[in-house]
């Protein structure tokens, strides 16, 4: 009798383009917060990604959220907000890969933040894996070439992203199973374009055509690869998808070397590789292998 083998090869393509796609968009972000700051080139992410989400929501016939999921949604939206601000802004101030490798922390942080909100109960493995992985942002950050007041700060900024993150996450599998994840991607792109909305109109000067077009694409490759991602977990158990996460650091790398000049220090790779670990080791616990994790919403 011929094996059941468990690797789905259309699922793992799916979710290397969709996190490639969101790696991406870190960039082009990158270039623009340079150019007119982290705040209008999040507003300008979002209020395109709302064009498309809404351009879905009305071909799929104007779906709404199920009773009692509005003001959970709208929190979630909030939460994208924050998340998004401090994550774009760390990636002016540093490197995209070391970046990415403090944010790695967040699948670690959902297990408690699940706790606490869905009273779900916490594996011993993923306190001593969250242990672990704090070890490994010891590490990544102990490498930054110049620790300079406003460097830890763009750190501790990444990490609080990672936090945001668990929180959105949370959040989303609350939801996601009663509210649909059309309406669920809209509401999270119309929230912090709305919560934005005050830079734009305060903006010194309207954007060239050309970074209006590059925001407008980023509202299209971060709506493209958070589906990519989302129909490829579907088909994948958690302890895989896990692995997948962490080839964005090898796209964060080769994006930060090509366009931004960007050197990947040794202590990022080894406090990625740390992160990785106690992540991997979490997601062997019996409880989470069924809930694959949430695609990056960023």
């Amino acid at each position: 009798m011929a094996r059941h083998n468990p690797v789905h090869l259309p699922a793992i393509l799916l979710v290397l383009a969709g996190i490639g796609a969101m790696c991406v968009l870190d960039a082009l972000i990158k270039y623009l917060a340079l150019r007119h700051g982290a705040p209008l080139a999040t507003f300008g992410r979002y209020a395109s990604g709302s064009l498309f989400a809404l351009l879905i929501w009305q071909w799929q016939g104007r779906p709404w959220v199920a009773a009692g999921g509005l003001w959970p949604n709208l929190l979630r939206g909030t939460l994208i907000t924050a998340m998004a601000l401090a994550f774009f802004w760390s990636i002016t101030r540093l490197p995209l890969a070391l970046v990415l490798t403090l944010t790695f922390v967040g699948p670690l942080v959902v297990p408690f933040m699940a706790a606490l909100i869905l009273h779900e109960p916490v594996q011993p493995r993923c306190l001593a894996a969250g242990v672990i992985g704090f070890a490994g942002v010891l590490v990544t950050v102990g490498g930054m070439p110049a620790l300079s007041a406003t460097d830890l700060l763009a750190a501790a900024a990444a990490v609080a992203a990672a936090f945001l993150y668990a929180g959105t996450a949370v959040i989303m599998r609350a939801r996601a199973a009663r509210d649909g994840a059309t309406v669920i991607t809209l509401i999270a792109a119309v929230v912090p374009m709305l919560w934005l909305s005050p830079v734009a109109a305060l903006a010194p000067a309207l954007p060239s055509a050309t970074d209006l077009a590059l925001m407008a694409l980023t509202g299209l490759i971060g709506n493209l690869g958070v589906q990519l991602m989302a129909r490829g977990y579907v088909h994948l158990q958690a302890q895989v998808s896990a692995v997948m996460e962490y080839s964005a650091l090898p796209w964060a790398a080769l994006l930060g070397w090509l366009v931004f000049d960007e050197s990947v220090a040794p202590t990022t790779l080894a406090g990625a590789a740390i992160i990785a670990g106690a992540c991997l080791w979490a997601t062997r616990a019996p409880a989470p292998l069924s809930v694959p994790p949430p695609a990056p919403v960023p």
